[in-house]
């Protein structure tokens, strides 16, 4: 392993396993093997817990990271409970742009801290396929407005640990201004909408 991959990656995990909280959570209500992630810098924890992941970024500090693919595969490997023999692939590229995925190939769709993501990304999700998404940006609220997501679930976030839950979701997504949230609004603020009943993230099943 290259000690600049290995620095890369100690430099995202600075939260020591925070991440792979995070996706061990997200695997107990999502049934998925095939795992696109768009804007992922050096994150890998996706690999700690899934078979199978596409990593997407125009970053070249991840294009030189995912690169040194021996060095990836002993992070991942070095990991208790990843899977034996990881599958993963990087793109570097801008996720707005053609990617030269198939339609509805994914079973699982991340978008963390990255943007609007799920208005370039969802045609790789299938139908019936989750989608992981954060408030920080607005991607949240964005999918929120979008007819082809329904909510599924919350994330919530204690002491380091990470639970979903499915109860009382009309309780979310609520916000707090009575002025309308359009689609214009959220690009055009690019930030998350502030809501009654804040969660970490959401889960949004793809039902069109």
């Amino acid at each position: 392993m290259e000690p600049k991959t290995l620095s890369l990656w100690e430099m995202q995990d600075r939260h020591k396993g925070d991440r792979w909280r995070l996706f061990r959570a997200i695997a107990t209500a999502a049934k998925a093997e095939t795992v696109l992630y768009p804007g992922s810098y050096v994150d890998v924890a996706p690999s700690f817990v899934f078979r199978a992941v596409t990593y997407v970024d125009v970053d070249a500090r991840a294009n030189r990271f995912f690169a040194d693919r021996r060095g990836v595969e002993e992070i991942i490997r070095s990991h208790d409970g990843s899977p034996a023999d990881p599958d993963f692939r990087f793109i570097h590229a801008d996720y707005t742009t053609e990617l030269g995925l198939d339609s509805e190939s994914f079973d699982l769709l991340v978008s963390l801290y990255a943007g609007f993501i799920s208005a370039s990304c969802t045609r790789y999700l299938r139908v019936g396929g989750t989608l992981l998404v954060n408030p920080s940006h607005g991607d949240a609220a964005l999918a929120s407005l979008d007819d082809r997501y329904v909510l599924s679930g919350v994330v919530k976030s204690r002491s380091g640990d990470y639970k979903v839950s499915s109860k009382n979701l009309d309780g979310y997504l609520i916000p707090k201004s009575t002025k309308p949230v359009t689609e214009d609004l959220i690009r055009q603020r690019g930030k998350g909408v502030a809501y009654t009943k804040p969660a970490f993230a959401y889960l949004f099943t793809r039902i069109l």
